[in-house]
């Protein structure tokens, strides 16, 4: 299996004490950190919210892909789940 068929076939979920929550007065979906906040903007809660371990990086792009047709999710999504794994925040 190469690396890219691997990384696809990773079933990304957030780390253990990290926490996906909407805020309603900010209208933002922030993932909360032990010691900080990040506000997640554009549809990066989307793409989080869908980090439950159960699916694959192409299920995430392919439920992506039905919900918003014609935008660059099967080669900005995997990207955006790479560069979370490698700050920690995906396992």
């Amino acid at each position: 299996m190469t690396a890219a068929a691997a990384g696809r076939a990773w079933r990304p979920a957030l780390a253990p004490a990290l926490m996906l929550r909407h805020d309603p007065v900010r209208g933002a979906d922030l993932l909360v950190l032990p010691e900080r906040v990040v506000v997640l903007t554009g549809h990066a809660g989307q793409v989080v919210g869908l980090c439950d371990g159960t699916r694959t990086v192409d299920g995430i792009v392919g439920t992506l892909a039905a919900r918003h047709p014609g935008a660059p999710v099967a080669t900005e999504v995997p990207a955006f789940l790479d560069g979370m794994r490698q700050k920690g925040w995906l396992r």
